[in-house]
């Protein structure tokens, strides 16, 4: 779905929440061999059962992929991705955990390289299936300026 909102449109504290999605062994096996982390951690269920976690954890860059991929259901013409920052893994994440991701606009400020565009700041947060944080960023996006009439 397309929907053109443009800076002066989005107001802080408005949030929205995301379905869920259920972390799978094969979500594992996948980003793994797509990233090359093939680390104990994530892959090794003995190994993983002799430390505190008790159970292979994701990969926190899976955690993220799928969080953020969660939120893209409305494509905004007038806005792209400038990036993340702050990015932390709060809490781990299992094979069977079920993860959703709300957003909230925690901040706008002008941009000083676009003097007809601002930068909106979203607050990221993933969530498990005990409305517990498990991840947090901030992303920032560049967003036109509402256009001027005459």
């Amino acid at each position: 779905m397309e929907q053109v909102t443009y800076f002066e449109d989005y107001e802080i504290g408005s949030s929205r929440l995301t379905s869920g999605r259920t972390i799978t062994e094969t979500d594992f096996v996948v980003h793994a061999g797509h990233t090359g982390d093939f680390f104990p951690h994530h892959m090794d269920a003995e190994f993983m059962k002799t430390t505190p976690f008790g159970q292979r954890i994701a990969h926190g860059t899976l955690v993220f992929s799928v969080g953020v991929g969660l939120t893209a259901s409305v494509v905004n013409p007038v806005a792209f991705s400038y990036g993340y920052d702050r990015l932390r893994f709060i809490k781990p994440v299992f094979i069977g955990d079920t993860i959703r991701t709300r957003t909230t606009i925690a901040a706008k400020e002008d941009d000083p390289k676009r003097p007809d565009a601002g930068r909106v700041i979203e607050r990221v947060e993933v969530l498990n299936q005990r409305d517990e944080v498990v991840l947090a960023a901030d992303h920032i996006y560049i967003v036109e300026r509402r256009p001027r009439l005459g």
